[in-house]
Protein backbone atom coordinates (compact mmCIF):
# COMPACT_ATOMS: atom_id res chain seq x y z
CA UNK A 1 0.00 0.00 0.00
CA UNK A 2 1.38 3.40 -0.98
CA UNK A 3 1.80 6.32 1.43
CA UNK A 4 -1.10 8.11 -0.25
CA UNK A 5 -3.37 5.04 0.06
CA UNK A 6 -2.38 4.63 3.73
CA UNK A 7 -3.19 8.28 4.43
CA UNK A 8 -6.56 7.99 2.68
CA UNK A 9 -7.39 4.81 4.61
CA UNK A 10 -6.52 6.46 7.93
CA UNK A 11 -8.71 9.46 7.07
CA UNK A 12 -11.62 7.17 6.16
CA UNK A 13 -11.29 5.21 9.40
CA UNK A 14 -11.16 8.40 11.47
CA UNK A 15 -14.24 9.74 9.66
CA UNK A 16 -16.18 6.57 10.38
CA UNK A 17 -15.34 6.64 14.06
CA UNK A 18 -17.96 9.34 14.57
CA UNK A 19 -20.46 6.48 14.27
CA UNK A 20 -18.96 4.90 17.37
CA UNK A 21 -20.28 5.31 20.87
CA UNK A 22 -18.74 6.17 24.24
CA UNK A 23 -17.64 2.98 25.96
CA UNK A 24 -17.97 1.92 29.56
CA UNK A 25 -15.63 -0.19 31.72
CA UNK A 26 -12.68 2.18 32.17
CA UNK A 27 -11.14 4.60 34.66
CA UNK A 28 -8.47 7.30 34.64
CA UNK A 29 -4.94 6.53 35.75
CA UNK A 30 -3.93 8.50 38.80
CA UNK A 31 -2.65 11.63 37.01
CA UNK A 32 -5.38 11.45 34.33
CA UNK A 33 -2.77 11.28 31.58
CA UNK A 34 -4.35 8.09 30.26
CA UNK A 35 -7.34 5.81 30.70
CA UNK A 36 -7.28 2.23 31.97
CA UNK A 37 -9.56 -0.29 30.25
CA UNK A 38 -11.45 -2.49 32.72
CA UNK A 39 -13.25 -4.66 30.16
CA UNK A 40 -10.84 -7.56 29.71
CA UNK A 41 -7.84 -8.92 31.63
CA UNK A 42 -5.38 -7.20 29.29
CA UNK A 43 -6.00 -3.99 31.23
CA UNK A 44 -4.76 -1.76 28.40
CA UNK A 45 -3.61 1.73 29.40
CA UNK A 46 -4.41 4.19 26.61
CA UNK A 47 -3.03 7.66 26.13
CA UNK A 48 -4.87 10.14 23.90
CA UNK A 49 -5.37 8.60 20.47
CA UNK A 50 -4.22 5.13 21.53
CA UNK A 51 -6.18 1.99 20.75
CA UNK A 52 -6.30 -1.13 22.87
CA UNK A 53 -4.97 -4.54 21.83
CA UNK A 54 -8.46 -5.25 20.44
CA UNK A 55 -8.06 -2.20 18.15
CA UNK A 56 -11.70 -1.13 18.49
CA UNK A 57 -11.55 0.63 21.86
CA UNK A 58 -9.82 4.00 21.74
CA UNK A 59 -8.95 6.95 23.97
CA UNK A 60 -10.56 9.92 22.26
CA UNK A 61 -10.68 13.18 24.14
CA UNK A 62 -9.84 11.46 27.41
CA UNK A 63 -12.81 9.12 27.11
CA UNK A 64 -13.25 5.53 25.95
CA UNK A 65 -14.75 5.22 22.47
CA UNK A 66 -16.07 1.97 20.99
CA UNK A 67 -15.33 2.63 17.31
CA UNK A 68 -17.36 -0.32 15.98
CA UNK A 69 -20.67 0.40 17.69
CA UNK A 70 -23.41 -0.02 15.08
CA UNK A 71 -21.08 -1.65 12.55
CA UNK A 72 -21.15 -5.31 11.59
CA UNK A 73 -18.83 -7.27 9.35
CA UNK A 74 -21.83 -9.21 8.08
CA UNK A 75 -24.95 -11.17 8.98
CA UNK A 76 -25.76 -14.82 8.39
CA UNK A 77 -28.55 -17.15 9.44
CA UNK A 78 -26.99 -20.30 10.93
CA UNK A 79 -28.21 -23.47 12.59
CA UNK A 80 -27.87 -23.01 16.36
CA UNK A 81 -25.79 -26.20 16.46
CA UNK A 82 -23.05 -24.36 14.57
CA UNK A 83 -22.29 -22.09 17.55
CA UNK A 84 -22.03 -24.92 18.77
CA UNK A 85 -25.01 -25.30 21.10
CA UNK A 86 -26.63 -28.75 21.18
CA UNK A 87 -28.85 -28.23 24.23
CA UNK A 88 -30.36 -24.85 23.32
CA UNK A 89 -33.42 -24.74 21.04
CA UNK A 90 -32.17 -27.59 18.80
CA UNK A 91 -32.76 -27.25 15.09
CA UNK A 92 -33.65 -23.54 15.20
CA UNK A 93 -32.09 -20.75 13.19
CA UNK A 94 -30.01 -17.97 14.70
CA UNK A 95 -29.07 -14.63 13.15
CA UNK A 96 -25.31 -14.38 13.63
CA UNK A 97 -23.08 -11.33 13.34
CA UNK A 98 -19.81 -9.86 14.53
CA UNK A 99 -17.69 -6.75 14.23
CA UNK A 100 -13.96 -6.13 13.80
CA UNK A 101 -11.10 -6.73 16.24
CA UNK A 102 -10.38 -9.19 19.06
CA UNK A 103 -8.81 -9.19 22.51
CA UNK A 104 -6.96 -12.47 21.93
CA UNK A 105 -4.16 -13.15 19.48
CA UNK A 106 -4.89 -16.74 18.45
CA UNK A 107 -2.38 -18.00 15.93
CA UNK A 108 -5.02 -20.35 14.51
CA UNK A 109 -7.86 -17.83 14.17
CA UNK A 110 -10.36 -18.95 11.52
CA UNK A 111 -11.97 -15.51 11.40
CA UNK A 112 -8.69 -13.59 11.18
CA UNK A 113 -9.87 -11.57 8.17
CA UNK A 114 -12.23 -9.69 10.48
CA UNK A 115 -10.74 -10.17 13.94
CA UNK A 116 -7.30 -8.90 12.86
CA UNK A 117 -8.38 -6.36 10.26
CA UNK A 118 -7.39 -2.70 10.52
CA UNK A 119 -9.44 -1.75 7.47
CA UNK A 120 -12.74 -3.49 8.01
CA UNK A 121 -14.25 -0.67 10.07
CA UNK A 122 -14.85 1.33 6.89
CA UNK A 123 -16.30 -1.67 5.05
CA UNK A 124 -18.79 -2.68 7.72
CA UNK A 125 -22.55 -2.79 7.41
CA UNK A 126 -24.34 -0.31 9.63
CA UNK A 127 -27.15 -1.66 11.80
CA UNK A 128 -28.73 -0.43 15.02
CA UNK A 129 -29.65 -2.86 17.80
CA UNK A 130 -33.31 -2.42 16.90
CA UNK A 131 -32.60 -3.07 13.19
CA UNK A 132 -30.92 -6.36 14.06
CA UNK A 133 -33.68 -7.55 16.38
CA UNK A 134 -36.42 -6.71 13.90
CA UNK A 135 -34.54 -8.40 11.04
CA UNK A 136 -34.14 -11.58 13.09
CA UNK A 137 -37.84 -11.58 13.92
CA UNK A 138 -38.87 -11.06 10.27
CA UNK A 139 -36.62 -13.92 9.14
CA UNK A 140 -38.09 -16.33 11.67
CA UNK A 141 -34.96 -16.70 13.82
CA UNK A 142 -35.46 -17.71 17.44
CA UNK A 143 -32.28 -16.03 18.63
CA UNK A 144 -29.43 -13.66 17.75
CA UNK A 145 -25.79 -14.70 18.22
CA UNK A 146 -22.90 -12.36 18.88
CA UNK A 147 -20.05 -14.25 17.24
CA UNK A 148 -17.30 -14.41 14.56
CA UNK A 149 -15.13 -12.14 16.71
CA UNK A 150 -15.43 -11.94 20.49
CA UNK A 151 -18.44 -9.85 21.59
CA UNK A 152 -16.67 -8.97 24.83
CA UNK A 153 -14.76 -6.20 23.06
CA UNK A 154 -17.99 -4.70 21.69
CA UNK A 155 -19.95 -5.33 24.87
CA UNK A 156 -21.99 -2.12 24.72
CA UNK A 157 -23.26 -2.94 21.21
CA UNK A 158 -23.98 -6.56 22.16
CA UNK A 159 -25.79 -5.54 25.36
CA UNK A 160 -27.98 -2.98 23.61
CA UNK A 161 -28.81 -5.48 20.85
CA UNK A 162 -29.62 -8.17 23.40
CA UNK A 163 -32.04 -5.82 25.14
CA UNK A 164 -33.71 -5.02 21.82
CA UNK A 165 -34.04 -8.76 21.15
CA UNK A 166 -35.56 -9.50 24.54
CA UNK A 167 -38.07 -6.70 24.03
CA UNK A 168 -39.62 -8.63 21.13
CA UNK A 169 -39.25 -12.14 22.49
CA UNK A 170 -35.96 -13.26 20.92
CA UNK A 171 -33.21 -15.03 22.82
CA UNK A 172 -29.52 -14.14 22.73
CA UNK A 173 -26.28 -16.09 22.43
CA UNK A 174 -22.68 -15.10 23.14
CA UNK A 175 -19.91 -17.05 21.41
CA UNK A 176 -16.85 -16.03 23.36
CA UNK A 177 -13.45 -16.91 24.73
CA UNK A 178 -14.63 -15.87 28.18
CA UNK A 179 -11.76 -13.37 28.50
CA UNK A 180 -13.58 -10.72 30.52
CA UNK A 181 -13.07 -9.07 33.90
CA UNK A 182 -15.24 -9.58 37.00
CA UNK A 183 -16.13 -5.88 36.66
CA UNK A 184 -17.74 -6.23 33.23
CA UNK A 185 -18.94 -9.82 33.48
CA UNK A 186 -22.26 -9.37 35.34
CA UNK A 187 -23.73 -6.78 32.99
CA UNK A 188 -22.60 -8.57 29.84
CA UNK A 189 -24.02 -11.95 30.80
CA UNK A 190 -27.16 -10.56 32.41
CA UNK A 191 -28.65 -10.15 28.92
CA UNK A 192 -27.39 -13.45 27.46
CA UNK A 193 -29.63 -16.50 27.42
CA UNK A 194 -26.90 -18.86 26.27
CA UNK A 195 -23.16 -18.90 25.66
CA UNK A 196 -20.54 -21.09 24.11
CA UNK A 197 -17.18 -20.54 25.75
CA UNK A 198 -13.98 -21.51 23.95
CA UNK A 199 -11.72 -23.26 26.42
CA UNK A 200 -8.83 -23.23 24.01
CA UNK A 201 -6.50 -25.47 26.01
CA UNK A 202 -5.75 -26.36 29.59
CA UNK A 203 -2.24 -24.98 30.10
CA UNK A 204 -0.99 -21.47 30.70
CA UNK A 205 1.84 -22.27 28.28
CA UNK A 206 -0.61 -22.71 25.41
CA UNK A 207 -2.60 -19.59 26.26
CA UNK A 208 0.54 -17.46 26.49
CA UNK A 209 2.23 -18.86 23.39
CA UNK A 210 -0.69 -19.48 21.03
CA UNK A 211 -3.41 -17.00 22.09
CA UNK A 212 -1.31 -14.24 23.72
CA UNK A 213 -3.65 -14.43 26.70
CA UNK A 214 -4.02 -16.34 29.98
CA UNK A 215 -6.00 -19.39 31.08
CA UNK A 216 -6.99 -18.46 34.63
CA UNK A 217 -9.43 -15.64 33.74
CA UNK A 218 -11.28 -18.03 31.42
CA UNK A 219 -11.60 -20.61 34.18
CA UNK A 220 -12.90 -17.88 36.49
CA UNK A 221 -15.54 -16.95 33.91
CA UNK A 222 -16.65 -20.57 33.58
CA UNK A 223 -17.01 -20.97 37.35
CA UNK A 224 -18.91 -17.68 37.54
CA UNK A 225 -21.29 -18.75 34.76
CA UNK A 226 -22.04 -21.99 36.57
CA UNK A 227 -22.44 -20.69 40.08
CA UNK A 228 -23.43 -17.02 39.71
CA UNK A 229 -25.60 -16.83 36.58
CA UNK A 230 -28.61 -18.36 34.88
CA UNK A 231 -26.93 -18.49 31.47
CA UNK A 232 -27.12 -21.84 29.69
CA UNK A 233 -23.57 -22.49 28.50
CA UNK A 234 -21.57 -25.12 26.67
CA UNK A 235 -17.81 -25.44 26.20
CA UNK A 236 -15.77 -25.89 23.03
CA UNK A 237 -12.22 -27.21 22.91
CA UNK A 238 -10.54 -26.90 19.49
CA UNK A 239 -8.11 -29.82 19.41
CA UNK A 240 -4.85 -28.86 17.66
CA UNK A 241 -2.33 -31.60 16.81
CA UNK A 242 0.88 -31.24 18.80
CA UNK A 243 -0.39 -28.26 20.79
CA UNK A 244 -3.26 -29.26 23.09
CA UNK A 245 -4.14 -32.83 22.08
CA UNK A 246 -2.12 -34.64 24.73
CA UNK A 247 -4.38 -37.17 26.50
CA UNK A 248 -3.03 -36.08 29.89
CA UNK A 249 -4.02 -32.47 29.22
CA UNK A 250 -7.48 -33.49 28.04
CA UNK A 251 -7.90 -35.68 31.13
CA UNK A 252 -6.90 -32.79 33.39
CA UNK A 253 -9.37 -30.48 31.63
CA UNK A 254 -12.22 -32.97 31.95
CA UNK A 255 -11.47 -33.57 35.63
CA UNK A 256 -11.47 -29.82 36.26
CA UNK A 257 -14.82 -29.43 34.50
CA UNK A 258 -16.42 -32.22 36.53
CA UNK A 259 -15.04 -30.87 39.81
CA UNK A 260 -15.78 -27.17 39.22
CA UNK A 261 -18.74 -27.10 36.84
CA UNK A 262 -20.38 -30.48 37.28
CA UNK A 263 -21.09 -33.37 34.94
CA UNK A 264 -23.88 -31.80 32.89
CA UNK A 265 -22.10 -28.99 31.03
CA UNK A 266 -21.84 -30.12 27.38
CA UNK A 267 -18.29 -30.29 26.03
CA UNK A 268 -17.53 -30.07 22.30
CA UNK A 269 -14.22 -31.33 20.89
CA UNK A 270 -13.83 -29.74 17.46
CA UNK A 271 -11.40 -30.30 14.62
CA UNK A 272 -8.65 -27.83 13.77
CA UNK A 273 -8.03 -26.87 10.15
CA UNK A 274 -4.86 -24.99 9.10
CA UNK A 275 -5.42 -21.25 9.04
CA UNK A 276 -3.85 -17.83 9.66
CA UNK A 277 -0.40 -18.35 11.23
CA UNK A 278 -0.68 -22.10 11.77
CA UNK A 279 -0.78 -23.27 8.16
CA UNK A 280 1.99 -25.79 8.83
CA UNK A 281 -0.04 -27.73 11.41
CA UNK A 282 -2.06 -30.67 10.01
CA UNK A 283 -5.82 -31.01 10.48
CA UNK A 284 -7.05 -32.88 13.53
CA UNK A 285 -7.53 -36.60 12.78
CA UNK A 286 -11.12 -37.68 13.48
CA UNK A 287 -9.85 -40.46 15.74
CA UNK A 288 -8.24 -37.83 18.00
CA UNK A 289 -11.65 -36.24 18.56
CA UNK A 290 -13.24 -39.63 19.18
CA UNK A 291 -10.57 -40.45 21.74
CA UNK A 292 -11.07 -37.11 23.49
CA UNK A 293 -14.84 -37.60 23.58
CA UNK A 294 -14.43 -41.07 25.06
CA UNK A 295 -12.03 -39.67 27.67
CA UNK A 296 -14.59 -37.05 28.65
CA UNK A 297 -17.34 -39.64 28.99
CA UNK A 298 -15.11 -41.84 31.15
CA UNK A 299 -14.27 -38.82 33.30
CA UNK A 300 -17.96 -38.44 34.09
CA UNK A 301 -18.99 -35.71 31.63
CA UNK A 302 -22.47 -36.73 30.51
CA UNK A 303 -22.67 -34.84 27.23
CA UNK A 304 -19.52 -34.89 25.09
CA UNK A 305 -19.55 -34.15 21.38
CA UNK A 306 -17.28 -34.02 18.33
CA UNK A 307 -17.50 -31.20 15.79
CA UNK A 308 -16.10 -29.89 12.49
CA UNK A 309 -16.10 -33.50 11.23
CA UNK A 310 -18.78 -35.78 9.85
CA UNK A 311 -19.52 -37.92 12.88
CA UNK A 312 -23.22 -38.56 13.44
CA UNK A 313 -22.56 -40.58 16.58
CA UNK A 314 -20.30 -37.94 18.10
CA UNK A 315 -22.73 -35.15 17.25
CA UNK A 316 -25.87 -36.79 18.62
CA UNK A 317 -27.32 -36.46 22.11
CA UNK A 318 -27.75 -39.59 24.23
CA UNK A 319 -29.47 -40.23 27.52
CA UNK A 320 -26.65 -40.61 30.07
CA UNK A 321 -28.75 -43.11 32.02
CA UNK A 322 -30.07 -45.62 29.47
CA UNK A 323 -27.97 -44.56 26.42
CA UNK A 324 -31.00 -44.01 24.19
CA UNK A 325 -30.27 -41.67 21.26
CA UNK A 326 -32.49 -38.69 21.98
CA UNK A 327 -31.39 -36.26 19.25
CA UNK A 328 -29.82 -37.82 16.19
CA UNK A 329 -27.81 -35.31 14.16
CA UNK A 330 -26.12 -35.49 10.78
CA UNK A 331 -23.81 -32.49 10.70
CA UNK A 332 -26.21 -29.78 11.92
CA UNK A 333 -29.37 -31.46 10.71
CA UNK A 334 -31.72 -33.26 13.11
CA UNK A 335 -32.92 -36.61 11.75
CA UNK A 336 -34.67 -37.90 14.86
CA UNK A 337 -35.85 -36.14 18.02
CA UNK A 338 -37.20 -38.12 20.97
CA UNK A 339 -37.11 -35.70 23.92
CA UNK A 340 -40.39 -35.26 25.78
CA UNK A 341 -40.60 -32.36 28.25
CA UNK A 342 -36.80 -32.34 28.57
CA UNK A 343 -36.89 -36.02 29.51
CA UNK A 344 -35.83 -39.31 28.01
CA UNK A 345 -39.07 -41.11 27.03
CA UNK A 346 -37.55 -44.47 27.92
CA UNK A 347 -36.24 -43.93 31.46
CA UNK A 348 -37.57 -40.43 32.34
CA UNK A 349 -34.06 -39.02 32.92
CA UNK A 350 -34.07 -35.19 32.73
CA UNK A 351 -31.74 -33.73 30.10
CA UNK A 352 -30.42 -30.26 31.01
CA UNK A 353 -30.77 -27.43 28.53
CA UNK A 354 -33.36 -25.22 26.86
CA UNK A 355 -35.65 -27.51 24.87
CA UNK A 356 -39.10 -27.26 23.37
CA UNK A 357 -41.67 -29.93 22.55
CA UNK A 358 -40.93 -29.62 18.86
CA UNK A 359 -37.47 -29.09 17.45
CA UNK A 360 -36.66 -26.57 14.73
CA UNK A 361 -36.25 -27.60 11.11
CA UNK A 362 -33.67 -25.11 9.83
CA UNK A 363 -31.26 -27.92 8.98
CA UNK A 364 -27.63 -27.28 8.00
CA UNK A 365 -28.20 -24.23 5.79
CA UNK A 366 -26.18 -21.02 6.08
CA UNK A 367 -27.87 -17.97 4.60
CA UNK A 368 -25.97 -14.68 4.28
CA UNK A 369 -28.19 -11.66 4.88
CA UNK A 370 -27.81 -8.01 3.88
CA UNK A 371 -29.81 -5.93 6.33
CA UNK A 372 -29.52 -2.85 4.13
CA UNK A 373 -31.51 -4.60 1.41
CA UNK A 374 -34.34 -5.59 3.71
CA UNK A 375 -37.55 -3.59 3.84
Amino acid sequence: MSMEETTNLTEQIEAHETVGKPGRYWHYVEDKSAIHCDLCPRACVLKEGDRGFCFVRKNEGGQMLLTTYGKSTGFCIDPIEKKPLNHFLPGTSVLSFGTAGCNLGCQFCQNWSISKSREIEILSEHASPEDIAQAALRMGCRSVAFTYNDPVIWAEYAIDTAKACHAIGLKTVAVTAGYITPVARPEFYSVMDAANVDLKAFTERFYKKVTLAALEPVLDTLKWLKHESNVWFEITNLVIPGENDNPDEIAAMCDWIVTNLGEEVPLHFTAFHPDFRMMDVPPTPPETLTRAREQALRAGIKYAYTGNVHDSGGGSTYCPNCKTCLIERDWYEINNYHLKDNKCPKCNCTIPGVFEENHGNWGRRRQPVNLNNMA
